[in-house]
């Protein structure tokens, strides 16, 4: 028996018949349908938690054009779940869209887990893959808007097992999922079974929607000259024939004509009838009224009264009336009765119950539609959706004969050569087109919001950034975390620095004959590399430079562009406040901070210093409202485990 099993029974052999059941049920009760994985078996990082993630800006590898004073655009050095750790301190609740294209877990030894490449061998390689992302997904949870959205790259291999993970981690969020063909060419044919497609998760806070598209004026016409002006055909059925809702069943007139319009018996009408309830009713009123009551929507009759169903125009001679049945049943059994004007199904049947109805009845050809005007609700609610099918560049697509967003992305193999003509060669296997990720963005963001991706490889997703603000004059502005992935084998390698921020270098600047991006157009960024200290030792071993870039990306929402080795330093100021930075409480620093409310003109201070209450106290005696706070609480807050942090 395995240790852990004689140990679980040990501790079963101490409990009292009421503690056994109560845990029996509680078993029993508290199941649900979900995802497993041996997270006991596997190396977890909670001890990863017990140090602090402090940033420190790389000057030499940051990019800093002329004029530019504060970096809003981040690339981040490092394990991206200390990275994450490092965000949870300084932009929780701040990030509207998160993309991701995470390892396949495919065993190609195509991701590392606590500095091991995982092979397809390895026992716990689902297991592993699911912890790895879920301490991160975790981490990016805290990071979201309340209108933010998480959008994730996945194989067809292991869509649902990451489905369920975040189904885990987002509950109640799932909106669903984009389908994007890879290629063109198939890969895997020792079945005749194709894999040409991956999908894009998509998991939003309540508040998110895709920005769709404004619907297309042109379809709004006024062909019977309504003086309520433009409006749009809707249909006027809906997919049940006449056995399933034989209460919709039934023939509507013309009141201008006269003219009759029969129902498809495949394809009933969308709205009831009050003179169908009342024939069902049998003269009881208070039926009838209750009936009437409980609709979402008008009858027919009141849509007609209201001239909101039109009748298309015909000609006289195409108007059909039958004198007898039996020429009605002649002309069904040839084909000439009244048919569908697209489908040329027909309209009736031998086997109808209402087939003597339709005897001597003028039966006009066309087929009415319900109007709806511009005017009957806000342009803001007119927006087309998004298509949850990512179609080719050059792909022909029914999808656009509806009003939907059609998002369109090139296949695969094409990114590999975007990079190459921006850097020369093939730096990153398998990454994602530009076209794909910024046709996801221009949907999901808006032109002020900020877009982690904290697996950002080549830095495709900073590349689509710049490109939409050049487009929309947006100030969309990204954080990059990128690994270095160095091993013993190339203990040199830099994958964030010589592939993802030298990518995001030579686009701003220009490639190729294209143009580059101004500051305006957020063509700047900081780098920023990762130290760790033990949460004891932070106020012995954290710098000044750690704490003004801290405060800066937490208070400022930006890294500045290099740190001053001043004893009092200014982060942020609001509308009635400043955020000001000591490193030490002597004479001048005091001296200086009393002065500083006159000279920025603001109400009041909020100080950082190692001895906080002093300063408080000091200011008090000298009539300056002041917040004061501890620098090492500043500089751990957020980071530590959620229990250490609730503790706090």
């Amino acid at each position: 028996m395995a240790t852990s099993d004689a140990a679980l029974l040990q501790q079963l052999d101490k409990l009292s018949a009421p503690e056994l059941r109560r845990l029996l049920a509680e078993h029993l009760t508290h199941r649900k349908l979900g995802l497993t994985w041996e997270r006991d078996a596997i190396a977890h990082d909670r001890a990863l938690n017990a140090d602090v993630v402090l940033p420190r800006v790389v000057p030499e590898w940051s990019h800093t054009p002329e004029g530019c004073t504060a970096h809003r655009n981040l690339v981040i050095e490092g394990d991206n779940f200390d990275s994450l750790r490092l965000l949870r301190s300084t932009h929780a609740g701040k990030v509207r869209v998160i993309y991701i294209d995470p390892p396949y877990n495919t065993g190609n030894k195509d991701w590392v887990y606590n500095d091991n490449y995982v092979g397809a061998n390895d026992r716990w390689r689902h297991s592993q893959w699911l912890e790895f992302l879920y301490q991160r997904l975790s981490l990016a949870r805290e990071l979201l808007t309340a209108d933010g959205v998480i959008l994730v790259s996945i194989n067809d291999e292991n869509r649902s097992r990451l489905e369920l993970l975040m189904d885990e981690v987002f509950p109640g969020r799932r909106l669903g999922s984009l389908v994007w063909r890879t290629k063109d060419t198939g890969n895997d044919l020792t079945q005749r079974f194709s894999h040409v497609h991956e999908h894009v998760l998509v998991y939003g806070n309540s508040g998110f929607a895709f920005n769709g598209r404004a619907t297309d004026r042109s379809k709004f016409r006024n062909p019977d000259k309504d003086e309520r002006g433009d409006w749009s055909p809707q249909p006027l059925t809906k997919a049940h024939d006449y056995t399933v809702r034989e209460n919709t069943y039934y023939p509507i007139q013309d009141p201008d004509t006269g003219y009759w319009y029969p129902c498809d018996p495949d394809s009933v009408w969308r709205f009831a009838s009050e003179e169908v309830i009342r024939r069902l009713a049998n003269g009881d009123e208070a039926a009838v009224q209750a009936a009437l009551a409980a609709l979402r929507s008008d009858t027919m009759e009141a849509l007609i009264a209201k001239r909101l169903i039109y009748f298309p125009p015909c000609k006289v001679e195409d108007v059909m009336i039958f004198d007898t049945k039996a020429d009605l049943l002649a002309a069904i059994a040839a084909g000439k009765g009244p048919m569908l004007p697209k489908k040329k199904t027909p309209l009736l049947r031998a086997d109808l119950p209402d087939i003597d109805f339709w005897v001597g009845k003028p039966i006009a050809p066309g087929r009415p539609s319900r109007k709806e005007h511009w005017t009957a609700k806000p342009e803001a609610e007119r927006l087309a959706p998004v298509s949850s099918w990512i179609a080719g560049m050059n792909e022909d697509s029914n999808d656009e004969d509806v009003d939907l967003v059609l998002l369109r992305s090139a296949r695969g193999g094409v990114a590999t050569e975007e990079i190459k003509n921006v850097l020369g060669s093939k730096a990153f296997p398998y990454p994602k087109p530009l076209s794909l990720i910024k046709g996801l963005l221009s949907q999901a963001t808006r032109p002020s919001d900020i877009v982690l991706d904290f697996f950002a490889g080549s830095g495709t997703t900073g590349q689509a950034v710049l490109e939409l603000n050049a487009e929309d004059g947006g100030q969309r502005r990204f954080i990059l975390c990128s690994s270095t992935e160095a091993t013993t084998k190339e203990p040199d390698k830099n994958l964030c620095r010589d592939v993802c921020a030298e990518r995001l270098r030579r686009v701003i600047a220009g490639y190729g004959g294209k143009p580059g991006y101004t500051l305006a157009q957020s063509g700047e960024f900081a780098y920023l590399q990762l130290d760790k200290l033990d949460g004891a030792d932070v106020a012995l071993d954290a710098t000044a430079q750690h704490a003004a870039t801290l405060l800066s990306m937490r208070n400022a929402g930006v890294a500045p562009v290099k740190t001053a080795q001043a004893a009092i330093q200014v982060i942020a100021k609001g509308a009635d406040w400043l955020l000001v930075l000591c490193t030490h409480t002597g004479a001048d620093v005091l001296s200086a901070l009393q002065a500083m409310p006159t000279q920025h003109s603001v109400a009041r201070l909020v100080v950082v210093a190692p001895r906080p209450k002093a300063v408080a106290l000091w200011l008090a005696e000298r009539g300056i409202e002041a917040q004061a706070l501890s620098l090492r609480d500043v500089l751990t807050q957020g980071q530590g485990d959620k229990k250490a942090r609730n503790k706090g």
